[in-house]
Order: C-alpha cells, then structure tokens, then sequence
C-alpha cells in the first residue's frame, strides 16, 4: 500500500535535490510541508515531498510507530516494523522526481525523527543529511552493528521541550559521534516541543551546506 503525501516540485523546473518530511504523532504530511514554503526561496532545485505516517491516530492524524515514553526498547522494534514501507516510498519518490539516493535528504519532527535517524544511518547510499526536530535516536546500542551509511546529521531541540527532552537530543549525538557520524545538536533557548523561525534557519543553513558538500565531493 502507497502513502498518502503532500508534494512540492522544485521551483526552478529542475529537481537537482528531494527532500522528505516525516512527520510527528497523530500530524500529516500537511503539517510539515509547509515547511517548503519557508525554504523554496533559497532551495530553488529541491522538491519536496511530506507523507502521512501508515496508522491512524484517533483523532484523524497519522503516526510511524507507537506513542511511547522516550527509551522504551518497543519504539527500536516499532521504527524496524514501518522502515520497509517508507524506504520503499523513497525509492519510488526518487524515482518519480529522477534523482539517485545520494540526492536525499530526510527531514523529521519528534516521532518522525525517530524514523528520520533509523533509515538514514541504515539507507544503501548515504543521504546528503539528516535533519531531526525535537526527537532523537532508538536502538543506540545496535547502531554500530546495523548502520550502513553515514550522512550528516543535525538534530535542533528547544530547550523547554517537555514532551522529547532536551536530554534525548544530547545522548542521541553522543552516540551517533561515538559510531563515526559527523553529526551536531542545536539547543534552542525559549522554544517547547515545536519548530520556529530559527529553526527553520538552522535547518535550511545545514541543508544547503550538506548539498554544496556532497556536490563538490560525491556520495
């Protein structure tokens, strides 16, 4: 079964990048797509595309994997259940759009950071990055066995994040540093379990640092 998924064709006309947002529990593809109207301007080549998570929540949004507490083993199991449809999704979308794997970003907030992190660092061909709000890494003890790509990664966290605290983000770059991944955590003062204006900064700044590397220097 496909999933249902908001799209945004490269401005330009010419599609040179995909970006693929993941969305957070019981939210849609909707909610984070607009995302792209925020980095159009100055990601004129990339398109974008936003899916709804697999399951539906009660009222109306989707979900990836179980509304867990942070560190419950059962959210690795959960993220192992649903990469197979989503990566297969991927691989469609960048068939769709003609572009190889290595012309990948993945964009998650909260639960789909989780998922974000968990195909990224196990994807064939490396993603360009992956960018992760307000949610962290599952299974850190069985990532230097299972991973096998590293790309980029940067994960922003709001300092007042109640629901995903700032703690996860902190263990998460630990451990993906400590298995070989560049990879760079911005805590971000006044903001809750959410994405801003500056956040939205720091990801388009990282995404188009990430592109212009993997342009100069290849997969």
């Amino acid at each position: 079964m496909t999933l249902n998924a908001q799209r945004r064709d490269a401005a330009s006309g010419k599609g040179e990048w995909l970006v693929v947002f993941l969305h957070g529990f019981g939210s849609t593809g909707a909610d984070l797509i607009a995302f792209a109207d925020y980095w159009q301007g100055s990601m004129p080549n990339t398109a974008f595309v936003a899916p709804d998570g697999p399951i539906e929540t009660k009222d109306g949004g989707f979900q990836w994997i179980g509304k867990r507490p942070a560190g419950d083993p059962k959210l690795y199991d959960d993220a192992v259940d649903a990469a197979p449809r989503l990566h297969a999704f991927i691989d469609a979308e960048l068939a769709r759009v003609g572009l190889d794997a290595s012309r990948l970003a993945l964009v998650g907030f909260s639960q789909g950071t989780v998922m974000a992190l968990h195909l990224g660092l196990r994807r064939a061909v490396a993603p360009a990055a992956v960018l992760g709000y307000s949610g962290g890494l599952v299974g850190a003890d069985r990532l230097k066995d299972e991973m096998t790509s590293k790309p980029p990664v940067m994960l922003v966290h709001g300092e007042q994040d109640r629901l995903a605290p700032l703690y996860g983000m902190m263990t998460s770059v630990k451990a993906m540093t400590e298995a070989g991944i560049v990879c760079q955590g911005v805590p971000l003062p006044n903001l809750g379990h959410a994405v801003n204006a500056d956040a939205l900064i720091y990801g388009a700044r990282f995404l188009l640092s990430a592109f212009a590397f993997r342009d100069k220097h290849g997969a």
